[in-house]
C-alpha cells in the first residue's frame, strides 16, 4: 500500500469552473518514506483571478505565471493524474480536500473527459477530529506551524508534504498505521464517483452539526416568539420616560426572551418603541462586554448605549 498527498492551485475558481494551473502531490509508503514529489504544471487556458469577490485577500502563487503557458492543459495531464489517485493501490490524502475535488470535478466537465473515481481523507477533519474542535477551519500552515513543519505556502508540491506530516504526526499521537487512522478516529473517506461527491465525515463533526441545528432552530423559534409578542405592542399614548426614544437590543439580548419580552413590555409602558434597525435607534442596550458587528455598528454611528439594568433604573426611576 502507497500514500498519495495531492494539492491543488486554480488561475481561478468559479461555480462552473475551476481553472487549475498546479497539481502537486506526493507518493510515498505506509511508513512515510518518500517515493516521488512532483509540482505537475498546467496552463490553465484562462487568466489568473486570485482574489475574492471584492477584490481582496488575493494569494501569490510562488511559479512565474508565465511559465503555465509553457506547460500543456489539463486534458493531456488527465491521464497521469487519473492514474495517481485511482490506483487500488494507494490512499489519498487532501487537507480540506473536498475543495480540491471539486477542482478535479469541474476541471473534468469543462473539457468533458470521464468522471474521476476514487475516495479519499482529509487531513483537516483528522485533525478537527482529534483536538475535538470542529468551530472553525484550521488551515494548512496553522497546523504545520504547530507541528513544526516547514514548506511554502501555496507550492502545490509542499502544500501536499505538508498534509503527509500531518498525517504522519497524527499516528504517531494516535499510536496507529496510517491505514488504521481513519478507524481509530471514527472518521469516514470521502468518495468520487460519476461526477457525484461524497464528503469525508466523523462521528463528532456530524453530532457538531446537529447541535449547531438544533441551536440554530432553537434562537429562531425564540426570535419568532420575541417578534409575535412586539408586533402586539403599542407606545403609551399618556407618554413616560422613553417617549420618543427607540430602542433596539443587542442581538444576545434579543435572543434571551426571558429579558427581552418583559423588557419590550417595559419600555411600550414607558412611551418609548423597539426597532432591530439600527437607523431607527435612539438607545442601544448590550452588555458591557459585547463586541459583536452590531454593537460596534452602533458605536460607530454614536448611539447611545446602555446595559440591560441601567434601561430598567431609567424606565423605574
Amino acid at each position: 500500500m502507497n500514500l498519495v498527498f495531492f494539492d491543488i492551485e486554480c488561475a481561478s475558481v468559479h461555480k462552473t469552473y475551476a481553472k487549475i494551473c498546479a497539481f502537486g502531490y506526493v507518493l510515498c509508503d505506509e511508513n512515510f518514506n518518500i517515493i516521488k514529489k512532483e509540482d505537475i504544471l498546467i496552463n490553465p487556458k484562462g487568466r489568473f483571478e486570485l482574489t475574492d469577490r471584492k477584490g481582496e485577500k488575493g494569494i501569490v502563487l510562488p511559479y512565474e505565471y508565465d511559465e503555465f503557458k509553457r506547460h500543456p492543459s489539463f486534458p493531456h495531464v488527465y491521464p497521469q493524474i487519473k492514474e495517481l489517485l485511482e490506483d487500488k493501490n494507494n490512499l489519498i490524502f487532501g487537507h480540506a480536500v473536498l475543495n480540491d475535488v471539486k477542482y478535479l470535478n469541474l476541471e473534468t466537465r469543462r473539457f468533458k473527459l470521464p468522471s474521476f473515481e476514487f475516495s479519499f481523507q482529509d487531513s483537516q477533519l483528522l485533525f478537527m477530529t482529534h483536538i475535538n474542535d470542529f468551530t472553525h477551519q484550521f488551515g494548512l500552515e496553522y497546523i504545520a506551524n504547530a507541528l513544526g513543519v516547514e514548506f511554502t505556502p501555496h507550492r502545490a508540491a509542499d502544500d501536499a508534504y505538508a498534509t503527509m506530516r500531518i498525517v504522519e504526526a497524527l499516528c504517531k499521537v494516535c499510536n496507529c498505521t496510517v491505514g488504521g487512522l481513519a478507524g481509530a478516529m471514527n472518521v469516514t473517506c470521502g468518495k468520487i464517483t460519476r461526477y457525484q461527491i461524497t464528503r469525508p465525515q466523523s462521528k463528532g463533526f456530524k453530532r457538531y452539526n446537529m447541535e449547531k441545528k438544533a441551536a440554530k432552530n432553537e434562537r429562531a423559534q425564540k426570535r419568532i416568539q420575541f417578534y409575535n409578542n412586539l408586533s402586539r405592542k403599542k407606545p403609551n399614548k399618556s407618554g413616560g420616560v422613553l417617549k420618543g426614544k427607540t430602542i433596539t437590543f443587542s442581538r444576545a439580548i434579543e435572543d434571551d426572551i426571558a429579558v427581552s419580552i418583559p423588557l419590550v413590555d417595559k419600555i411600550y409602558s414607558a412611551g418609548g418603541r423597539y426597532s432591530s434597525k439600527l437607523e431607527n435607534c435612539t438607545l442601544y442596550v448590550s452588555t458591557a462586554d459585547d463586541v459583536t458587528a452590531r454593537t460596534k455598528s452602533a458605536a460607530e454611528r454614536a448611539i447611545a448605549r446602555v446595559t440591560v439594568e441601567e434601561l430598567k433604573e431609567l424606565i423605574d426611576a
